[in-house]
C-alpha cells in the first residue's frame, strides 16, 4: 500500500463514520499519512483525529479510536494503535504488494477506478457565461461531478447576440450530456434534492475560436490551462512532439496499447506482480493519487487538475515502456507480465481521464 493509497483508505474510514452518525464533521479533501514521530510505531502516521476533534465536539482519541475500528481488517494492513494525544499509528500487512495491489484495483474497477462519492446527494448549481472556454469546462464539470455521486445544473447567464460554443468539436462530443440536458435530468431528482444556490463559473475567455484545432486539440487548449490563465488557441497543440502535453498523453496511452498487442503476440499477458526492477515505481504514486485528482477536480470545478495529472501519469509511464517486453531470445518472465500490468494500468488511468475531458484515447498514433 503506498502513501496515497494510505491516505485514501483513512479517508474512507473518516467518511464511513460520517455516514454512519458516529462523527459529525465535514469530510476533509485529503488525509496526510508520515512516518510516526516520538513514541509512534508502525510504518505510517496520521494526525487526522485531532485535526477532526474540535469539530466533532469529541476528545482526539475517542475520535482515534473511531477511525481505528474502521481501518482493522482493511486489505493491506496488518494493525492500528493510537498514542498520545490521538495519533493513529498504522502497520501495514508486508505480505501484500502494494504494486499488485494498486494495479488489480485499478483493472478491476477499469474505466471507473477512481470515481467516488465525495459529492454523493448532491446538486451542484453551475452559473455560466455563453462563452465557448465556460461551455466546455462546464460541459466536463458536469460529468467529473457525477463521477463523484453528484449531478450538475447548469443555468446560463443571458442571451448574447451571437453565441459561441455550439460547435461540437469544441464542447461536445458523440454521447456526451451537455450542460442544458444535464440540467433538465437534475431539475426534479427525489434522490439528491433540489438544485444549490448557483455558483458562478467564468474561467478566463478563449482569446479565438478554437475550432480550427479539431475537436480534441482544442478542448485541451480550453481545459488545460488554469481557469485565470488565457488559453492559448495556437497550431502548438498540433505538434506531435514531447514538447507537446496532449501528444505526450495521447502517445503514451498509444504506447502502452501497441504494448498489449505485441505481448499478445509473443503469447504472453499482463499480470500483477514484483516488477524485478525499479522500472515504473515512480509511476505508483501518481496512479495511486488518481481518486484524489478526479475527487478534487469535481469539488472545485477544476478540469485542469486532471489534465495536468494526465501529464504528470503520462511522464511517469513513457520511461517504463522500453522494459515491458523481452529483447532479442529473452524469454517472457514474470517481471515482464507485471509491468505490462502496471503499464495498462496507467493506460487505463489516461483512457479514463481523456474521456472525462472529452477527448479520444487513440489505440494508435
Amino acid at each position: 500500500m503506498t502513501p496515497a493509497q494510505l491516505s485514501r483508505t483513512v479517508l474512507c474510514a473518516v467518511r464511513r463514520a460520517v455516514d454512519d452518525g458516529e462523527l459529525n464533521v465535514t469530510v476533509p479533501e485529503r488525509v496526510v499519512v508520515g512516518e510516526p514521530g516520538p513514541g509512534g510505531c508502525g510504518d505510517f502516521a496520521t494526525a487526522v483525529a485531532l485535526r477532526l476533534a474540535p469539530s466533532a465536539g469529541q476528545p482526539a482519541r475517542r475520535v482515534a479510536e473511531v477511525l481505528r475500528a474502521r481501518l482493522v481488517g482493511t486489505e493491506g494492513i496488518r494493525d492500528v494503535v493510537v498514542t498520545g494525544p490521538g495519533f493513529l499509528n498504522i502497520s501495514l500487512d508486508a505480505r501484500v504488494d502494494p504494486v499488485a495491489a494498486l494495479v488489480r484495483e485499478i483493472r478491476e474497477k477499469g474505466a471507473r477506478y477512481g470515481h467516488g462519492d465525495a459529492l454523493a446527494g448532491q446538486v451542484v448549481t453551475l452559473l455560466v457565461p455563453y462563452e465557448v472556454r465556460a461551455e466546455a469546462v462546464a460541459d466536463v464539470v458536469v460529468r467529473l461531478i457525477r463521477a463523484q455521486g453528484g449531478r450538475a445544473v447548469v443555468e446560463h447567464e443571458h442571451e448574447p447576440a451571437g453565441r459561441q460554443g455550439d460547435d461540437p468539436a469544441t464542447v461536445g462530443h458523440a454521447g456526451s450530456i451537455s450542460p442544458l440536458s444535464a440540467r433538465r435530468a437534475a431539475d426534479h431528482d427525489p434522490l439528491t434534492g433540489p438544485p444549490s444556490h448557483p455558483t458562478p463559473l467564468r474561467p478566463r475567455p478563449a482569446p479565438q475560436d478554437p475550432s480550427p484545432l479539431g475537436r480534441d486539440a482544442a478542448r485541451w487548449a480550453l481545459l488545460h490551462p488554469a481557469p485565470h490563465d488565457r488559453p492559448r488557441i495556437s497550431a502548438e497543440h498540433l505538434v506531435q512532439r514531447e514538447g507537446n502535453p496532449l501528444f505526450r498523453v495521447r502517445y503514451a496511452h498509444a504506447r502502452v496499447r501497441s504494448l498489449s498487442r505485441n505481448a499478445s503476440r509473443l503469447g504472453f499477458a499482463a499480470e500483477p506482480g514484483p516488477l524485478g526492477t525499479e522500472a515504473g515505481a515512480g509511476l505508483l504514486t501518481p496512479l495511486a493519487d488518481h481518486p484524489r485528482i478526479l475527487a478534487a477536480a469535481a469539488t472545485h470545478r477544476a478540469p485542469d487538475r486532471l489534465a495536468r495529472h494526465l501529464v504528470t501519469v503520462a511522464d511517469a509511464v513513457l520511461p517504463l515502456l522500453p522494459s515491458v517486453l523481452p529483447v532479442g531470445e529473452e524469454k517472457p518472465s514474470a517481471a515482464h507480465r507485471a509491468r505490462l500490468a502496471l503499464a495498462e494500468a496507467a493506460g487505463q488511468v489516461l483512457a479514463g481521464g481523456l474521456s472525462l475531458l472529452g477527448i479520444d484515447a487513440p489505440e494508435h498514433l
